[in-house]
């Protein structure tokens, strides 16, 4: 097994759901404890000015080898993975030599990932790819990316030879809940540019950012007995079912696509 691949099995064990309905930073205490374990493992492999705050942001440096000065360039990932579903007691599947087929990710409960609904999986036939077994996420978003930084920075270390100017390193925390960036200290990294490690198919470099926002909106209905009810009982659910009826079809999620904006609602 490979060193990255052997890394990152033993980060998905790690449970580091974010939770948007928290108002600490960062958002859940597990987040927090992977940070410190990455900070000294990042000592243990030989980085520099290694910080692991309060917030739960890891910081590293790994010093230039060459003699002339070139531009500084950093490497971030973030150790969260989406409230969306289970981060806890990960169990992935390694499927070597894919096939091109459909993936049985679990025949208990019938949780199949079809190639057909996910064609994008194709692009990797024969190759070794992991997957949950259908109860959890993988967390590959993005424990992935931090594997990838940190086994990269290792082989740099242990081949002194290869040259390379100075690389910083950042791990950030609450990123699937749109905070990851708002206690980034950019001063304290220092970097002249830096590429975000996470997700997408190998090989591809996205060059401009996606922009969100978000709003809560409290509906506040009154609860009358059916009895006597008319004119009086007003259903929040069903103003909210309205409210979101406004809202244009045809720029939800999926109807849209490249520049275009979306409005979801949940």
């Amino acid at each position: 097994m490979s060193r990255v691949m052997n890394r990152f099995l033993r980060y998905v064990k790690f449970e580091t759901t974010s939770d948007e309905n928290s108002n600490t930073v960062p958002s859940t205490k597990n987040q927090l404890e992977f940070a410190k374990i990455l900070g000294g493992e990042l000592e243990e492999i030989g980085l520099k000015d290694i910080s692991v705050d309060d917030n739960g942001y890891v910081m590293a440096t790994l010093p230039s080898n060459m003699e002339k000065i070139v531009p500084t360039i950093g490497f971030i990932a973030h150790m969260d993975t989406s409230p969306d579903m289970s981060g806890k007691n990960v169990n992935p599947k390694i499927i070597k030599d894919y096939a091109g087929n459909n993936i049985v990710l679990n025949e208990e409960k019938n949780i199949i990932l079809s190639a057909d609904d996910f064609p994008d999986i194709k692009n990797y036939i024969g190759e070794t790819i992991i997957t949950t077994d259908g109860t959890t996420l993988l967390g590959a978003d993005n424990k992935a990316g931090v594997a990838e930084i940190i086994t990269a920075i290792e082989y740099l270390i242990n081949n002194p030879e290869i040259p390379h100017g100075t690389i910083k390193i950042g791990f950030t925390p609450d990123e699937e809940i749109g905070r990851g960036a708002d206690h980034f200290d950019v001063e304290k990294f220092n970097a002249d540019f830096a590429y975000t490690v996470d997700g997408g198919p190998i090989g591809e470099l996205e060059y401009e950012n996606f922009n969100a926002a978000s709003a809560k909106i409290s509906i506040q209905g009154t609860n009358i007995h059916p009895g006597t009810a008319k004119n009086m009982m007003v259903n929040s659910m069903l103003i909210g079912m309205e409210l979101d009826s406004i809202l244009p079809v045809n720029e939800r999620p999926e109807y849209t696509e490249n520049y275009e904006g979306f409005l979801p609602s949940s």
